[in-house]
C-alpha cells in the first residue's frame, strides 16, 4: 500500500522549488534580455516522452502541440476535416481518396514538400509496426500519382480525411527516416517552429521558422521541460520560472491566481479497466460487483473538488451529443458477492489524481467485500504491464476523441479484439460488431447514433467503468497570450502564441 504523507504548505513550496531546481535551465537566447517578439516562451509539459519523439506513438501529440510537425488534415472546433499541407481532396472510389498538397511548403532541413514526401511519411506510418493507433484495424496505402496523394484503404472508410488530422500521421521530412527504422522529428518538421534539440526526457527547444509557408510564429522560440510533478508544474507558474504550464492539478489549482488558470472541458474520462482475460474479473458477476461498489460522486466532490463531471458513459460533456443521445441501459449482469475475492488495483502517478482515485476506490471495493492491493507507478514503468495483463483494474484517464475527432477510434483501440490499447483485455463479438457497424457508418445524425450503440455494448460488459470526465486545467502567466486551449489537446503553442 501506498502511504500519502500530507506537507503543509511551506514545505509544498520547498519541495516544489527543489523539483524545479535546473528544469528550466535557459537557452543561451532565452537567456538574453528582450520583450515581444524576441522572446523564447518557456513551457513546462506533464510527460516526458516514451518513444523518442517517434511521431507513430503518443510523442506525436507532442510535435502537434509545439506546432513543429503538420498534418495533410486539420480539424476545425466541431471535428469537420479542413485544409492543413493539403488543400483539397475527393473521394474518386468508396475505397480511394486524392489529396492535394500544398504548394511552397519547404521543412526545416531546406526540402521540399511534394505528394512523394507525403505519400513517403503515410507510407512509413501504415507499415509499421506496431501500426500507429490512428490505424488500428486499417490498412491502407498511400502513393504519389499524378502529382497527388492517393490514399486507399482495403474497405470503406468515410472518415480518411479526419483519420489523416491525426498528429500520428505527420508529414515530415525523408531526412526524418533512418535506414534503422528510427524516425527523428528534429529538423524535419514543417510547422512555425523548427524542433533543434532534444535532451532525453528532460528538456527540448524549438525556433521560430522563418521559411513556414503560413502566418509566422510570433515568439522567437520554445524552451520545453518535462516535469513530471505536478505541484513542480504549478509552481513554476506561480515563481514566474514557466510561461504555460499543462494539466495542472487539481490540488494546485486553488493556489494559482485566479487569472492564470482556465478551466477546460475536455473529451477524457477517468475509466476503470478490469482485466476480462484473466484472474477475478473473468466473471461478469464480480465486474458487475465493481460497478455497483464505486461512488463516482465521492471522487468528483473529494478528489476533483467539484472540477469534474460525473460520468453518465464513456463519452462526456464535450461531446454534448452522446448525453442527449444516449438511451438508460438495459441487459446488465447482476452484482456477484465479492466474498473477499483478493485484486490487484493499479494506476500511474503522472496525473497526481489518479493515485488519490486509487485510494478512494481501495476504500470502496473494500467496503464492497474485495481485499485490494494497491499498485502505482510512472505511466513509463506502469504501461507495458497494465497492456500485458498484470493487474486485475487499471484506473486511466483516457482521451475519447484524441486521434480523428471521432471516438470511434478510441472505441476500436481500448474494446476491440485486436485493440492496441485493450487494457481490458476485452473480446466480446457483439461489441466488436457494434464497433464496426459504427466504423462503417458515415458521418452525421446515423453515425453518432451508432456510436452510442457501440458505447452501451462496451458498457454492458462492465470491462470499463467510466468514473468521471474530466476539466483540464491550463496554467498561463499573466505576460502570455494566444496558447490554444484544445479539448483534443493537438494545439498548445500556436503561431498567435505572444507576449503582451
Amino acid at each position: 500500500m501506498h502511504l500519502r504523507i500530507p506537507l503543509p504548505a511551506a514545505g509544498l513550496v520547498t519541495v516544489s522549488a527543489l523539483l524545479l531546481t535546473g528544469c528550466f535551465a535557459p537557452s543561451e537566447d532565452s537567456a538574453k534580455p528582450g520583450s515581444g517578439d524576441d522572446r523564447r516562451i518557456r513551457l513546462a509539459m506533464m510527460q516526458p516522452p516514451r518513444s523518442g519523439l517517434s511521431p507513430l506513438s503518443d510523442d506525436a501529440f507532442k510535435l502537434s502541440r509545439w506546432s513543429t510537425a503538420e498534418t495533410l488534415v486539420t480539424l476545425d472546433p466541431l471535428g469537420d476535416a479542413r485544409p492543413g499541407l493539403a488543400t483539397r481532396w475527393t473521394r474518386t472510389s468508396d475505397r480511394t481518396w486524392e489529396f492535394t498538397v500544398r504548394e511552397g511548403v519547404t521543412f526545416h532541413d531546406g526540402s521540399e514538400l511534394t505528394a512523394e514526401v507525403a505519400a513517403h511519411s503515410l507510407s512509413r506510418a501504415a507499415t509499421a509496426s506496431p501500426k500507429p493507433r490512428i490505424l488500428d484495424g486499417v490498412e491502407l496505402t498511400a502513393e504519389a500519382r499524378g502529382g497527388k496523394v492517393v490514399v486507399t484503404t482495403d474497405e470503406t472508410d468515410p472518415l480518411v480525411p479526419q483519420r489523416l488530422s491525426s498528429p500520428q500521421l505527420s508529414i515530415l521530412a525523408k531526412s526524418a527516416y533512418g535506414k534503422d527504422g528510427r524516425i527523428d522529428p528534429v529538423g524535419a518538421g514543417s510547422g512555425p517552429y523548427a524542433l533543434v534539440k532534444v535532451n532525453g526526457t528532460t528538456t527540448a527547444a524549438l525556433d521560430r521558422y522563418d521559411g513556414y509557408w503560413g502566418k509566422k510564429a510570433r515568439a522567437a522560440g520554445i524552451d520545453v521541460s518535462f516535469v513530471p510533478d505536478g505541484a513542480a508544474r504549478a509552481a513554476a507558474i506561480r515563481s514566474g520560472e514557466a510561461d504555460i504550464a499543462e494539466s495542472v492539478p487539481v490540488s494546485q489549482a486553488s493556489l494559482l491566481a485566479p487569472e492564470t488558470v482556465t478551466e477546460v472541458p475536455m473529451p477524457r474520462t477517468n475509466t476503470l479497466y478490469l482485466n476480462t482475460a484473466s484472474g477475478p474479473f473473468e466473471d461478469a458477476g464480480l465486474r458487475a460487483a465493481a460497478r455497483a461498489a464505486i461512488k463516482p460522486a465521492e471522487l468528483v466532490k473529494g478528489v476533483y473538488e467539484g472540477r469534474a463531471d460525473r460520468a453518465g458513459g464513456l463519452l462526456g460533456p464535450a461531446l454534448p451529443w452522446a448525453a442527449e443521445g444516449r438511451r438508460e441501459l438495459t441487459g446488465r449482469t447482476k452484482a456477484a458477492d465479492p466474498g473477499g475475492t483478493t485484486i490487484t488495483l493499479a494506476t500511474f502517478s503522472d496525473r497526481a489524481e489518479l493515485p488519490e482515485v486509487a485510494s478512494v476506490l481501495q476504500q470502496q471495493l473494500q467496503q464492497a467485500g474485495f481485499k485490494v492491493k494497491q499498485v502505482v507507478r510512472e505511466y513509463a514503468h506502469i504501461e507495458e504491464d497494465a497492456l500485458a495483463g498484470k493487474f486485475d483494474a487499471f484506473i486511466l484517464s483516457r482521451a475519447t476523441v484524441l486521434d480523428s475527432g471521432d471516438p470511434v477510434v478510441y472505441l476500436r483501440s481500448d474494446f476491440t479484439c485486436d485493440g492496441s490499447f485493450n487494457l481490458a483485455r476485452l473480446c466480446d463479438k457483439s461489441v466488436d460488431e457494434a464497433v464496426r457497424k459504427a466504423s462503417a457508418t458515415p458521418a452525421g445524425d446515423a453515425r453518432r447514433a451508432a456510436v452510442l450503440a457501440a458505447e452501451a455494448a462496451v458498457l454492458r460488459t462492465d470491462a470499463a467503468i467510466p468514473m468521471l470526465h474530466e476539466r483540464v486545467i491550463q496554467g498561463d502567466a499573466t505576460s502570455l497570450t494566444g496558447s490554444a486551449k484544445d479539448p483534443r489537446e493537438r494545439l498548445l503553442v500556436t503561431s498567435d502564441t505572444r507576449f503582451k
